[in-house]
C-alpha cells in the first residue's frame, strides 16, 4: 500500500502538535507549582537570536496550516501572531487542529506534483507538492516543535523523549 500525501501530512502534523499541546499544558502547570510568572517561560529563548517560545508555537502551526491548505488548493486561514499565554497558545493549536480536522483526504491526495510557490520576504520558492511536504514543510515544523521542547526543558520543565513522541 502506497503513502497517501494526506497520510504524510494531515496525521502527521495533527500527532504533533496534539504532542505540543501536552507539553504546553505540563509547562502550565510547572510555571504554576513553582511559582513562575508564565511569561517568562512563554517568552524564554534558547539564544538571544533566536525567537521565543510563542513564536516557535505560531511558526509550528503556520507550517501545519499552510501546508495542508497549500497541497490542498484552498485558502490558508490567517491568525494574528499575538499570543502572550500558554492558553492563548493551547487555543492556536486547537484553531489549527480543527482546520487539519476539515480538510479530506481526497483534497490533498494527488498532490504530488501540484506547483507550490512560497515568497519569503526576497526568495521566491517554488515546489511541486511532494518536495513542498518533505523537504520543506516537515523539517520546517519539526524544527519548531523540537525548539519549543528544547525552550521548555532548558528551563526546566520535566518533560523527556517520551511526551515529545506521545509513547
Amino acid at each position: 500500500m502506497a503513502l497517501s500525501m494526506y497520510d504524510a501530512s494531515v496525521p502527521v502534523l495533527k500527532h504533533m502538535l496534539n504532542n505540543l499541546a501536552v507539553i504546553l499544558q505540563k509547562s502550565a502547570e510547572h510555571a504554576d507549582s513553582r511559582k513562575i510568572e508564565p511569561g517568562v517561560l512563554v517568552n524564554a529563548r534558547l539564544f538571544p537570536d533566536m525567537f521565543p517560545l510563542a513564536r516557535q508555537v505560531q511558526i509550528a502551526t503556520d507550517q501545519a496550516k499552510g501546508c495542508a491548505a497549500r497541497l490542498a488548493g484552498i485558502a490558508i486561514p490567517s491568525f494574528e501572531d499575538n499570543e502572550t499565554t500558554f492558553d492563548e497558545l493551547l487555543a492556536r493549536i486547537a484553531k489549527t487542529t480543527a482546520f487539519l480536522d476539515s480538510i479530506e483526504a481526497l483534497q490533498i491526495d494527488g498532490s504530488e506534483d501540484r506547483d507550490i510557490v512560497l515568497q519569503l520576504h526576497e526568495i521566491k520558492l517554488e515546489f511541486k507538492g511532494q518536495d513542498y511536504l518533505l523537504k520543506w514543510v516537515l523539517p520546517n515544523f519539526y524544527f519548531h516543535v523540537t525548539t519549543a521542547y528544547n525552550i521548555l526543558r532548558h528551563n526546566g520543565v520535566e518533560i523527556g523523549k517520551r511526551d515529545f513522541l506521545a509513547i
